[in-house]
C-alpha cells in the first residue's frame, strides 16, 4: 500500500487531553490552512473550508495560516528557544529532532496526534527505561493495539525544546520516519504553517 494512504490520525489515549485549535489566527495576507483525511485514509492540505469538499469538512482540522498575497518572507535566524522546520508543501511535515540532547529521530508533525509517538527502536537506542513505563491503548484504522509509555527528558526541533514528555513507544509502520511529533510537544509553542514558504515555526508560550 502507498506510504500516503496509510498516513492517518492516530491520537494515543493514555491521558485525557483536550485538543483545541493550533494558536493564534489570520491576520493581513493570511488564510486558514485544512489537513483533512479522505476515505481512503490519504491526507490533504487545503488553503480555506471552501476547498475542504463537504463530506470532509466536519472532519478538517485547522494546522496554521497561509500567505495568500504579497512576496514570501524571509527566512531568518531563529532567535533562541524558536524553532523552524523547512517542509516542502503539500508533503508530511517531517521534523528532525534531538531526543535528550543527543539521539536523532525523523518525526512526522502531526497536530491530531494527542501523544508523541515514537519508534521502539530509537527509545532502546535512547536507553529509555521501560521499568517504570505506563501502560496504554493506540487507535488507527486498523483497530487498537496495547503499547506502553516511557518518560524522556526533552525533545529539542531546531532549536525549540519541551521536556519532560511521556511519549508513547510504537512502531506507527508509515514507511517514513521514526514516528509522530504530537500535541503534548506542540502545545508548548504558538505553531504557525507559512506553506508560500515552507516553514513551520514554534515559538514558546
Amino acid at each position: 500500500m502507498p506510504v500516503m494512504k496509510r498516513l492517518v490520525v492516530v491520537a494515543a489515549v493514555i491521558a485525557a487531553v483536550v485538543l483545541g485549535d493550533v494558536p493564534g489566527g489570520p491576520s493581513g495576507a493570511e488564510a486558514q490552512v485544512f489537513r483533512w483525511i479522505d476515505v481512503e485514509g490519504i491526507i490533504h492540505y487545503s488553503q480555506g473550508i471552501e476547498s475542504v469538499p463537504p463530506p470532509f469538512r466536519q472532519g478538517a482540522v485547522i494546522i496554521g495560516y497561509e500567505r495568500t498575497e504579497g512576496p514570501a518572507p524571509v527566512v531568518e535566524t531563529a532567535p533562541v528557544g524558536v524553532g523552524r522546520v523547512r517542509f516542502t508543501p503539500g508533503q508530511p511535515i517531517m521534523v528532525s529532532v534531538r531526543i535528550n540532547g543527543g539521539t536523532p529521530a525523523t518525526l512526522m508533525l502531526d497536530t491530531g496526534a494527542t501523544r508523541t509517538v515514537i519508534n521502539p527502536r530509537v527509545l532502546e537506542a535512547l536507553g529509555a527505561n521501560y521499568r517504570d513505563a505506563q501502560r496504554g491503548t493506540i487507535r488507527g484504522v486498523t483497530g487498537e493495539a496495547p503499547v506502553l509509555a516511557v518518560r524522556v527528558e526533552s525533545i529539542e526541533a531546531s532549536g525549540a525544546r519541551s521536556g519532560p514528555l511521556l511519549v508513547v513507544s510504537h512502531d506507527t509502520g508509515f514507511g517514513q520516519g521514526d514516528g509522530l511529533l504530537g500535541r503534548d510537544f506542540l502545545d508548548q509553542f504558538s505553531v504557525n504553517i507559512d506553506n508560500a514558504a515552507g516553514v513551520v515555526t514554534l515559538t514558546p508560550r
